[in-house]
């Protein structure tokens, strides 16, 4: 057994050992293209300057590198959407009751099926408070949270923008 462990140590050492620094690199900018594309602008950079570190003609990682950063707030807005709206609501019943009222349900919901991972911070930027007292009916089972918010929006007539410190529900 204690060979066998061996063999496999020795086995997987020497094929690390064999990753070019090209390849190296690469594994760096896909990395960063992953977290990019799961809405990490933090991790998507570190990536692709440690690719650039490693191979400083990397035309891909620098091109990315560039990107990120002129669209960081975007790309960690997609990733706060992204995680929001993947939180499943088990149960959702609500007759009559207001957008204001339904969105402070909501969060409580949210962050307890998320057990704390996920804490929406619901904004209604509404200066005529028609918005906010808009009625809204709903009995879904199921359901991840971006179709209850897109119910939501098509009773309501609003609209949903992610801020970097809220969800900002306007009307259309």
């Amino acid at each position: 057994m204690k060979n066998t462990l061996l063999i496999l140590f020795v086995s997987a050492a020497a094929a690390v050992a064999q990753v070019s620094p090209a390849q190296l690199a690469d594994q760096h900018y896909r990395q960063g293209l992953a977290a990019e594309k799961a809405g990490d602008p933090v991790k998507a950079l570190a990536s692709f300057e440690q690719a650039l570190k490693i191979n400083p003609n990397h035309a891909n990682a620098r091109y990315r590198l560039g990107q990120v950063r002129i669209n960081s707030s975007t790309i960690a807005a997609k990733g706060r959407e992204a995680k929001l709206g993947a939180v499943m609501v088990p149960k959702i019943e609500l007759d009559g009751v207001t957008l204001r009222e339904t969105l402070d349900y909501l969060a409580i919901v949210i962050e307890r099926e998320s057990k704390g991972e996920v804490t929406p911070n619901f904004v209604i930027h509404d200066p005529t408070e028609k918005l906010a007292e808009k009625k809204i009916s709903l009995t879904l089972k199921n359901i991840p949270t971006r179709a209850v918010m897109k119910y939501i929006t098509d009773q309501t007539g609003a609209k949903v923008r992610f801020d970097e410190h809220a969800v900002v529900f306007t009307a259309k």
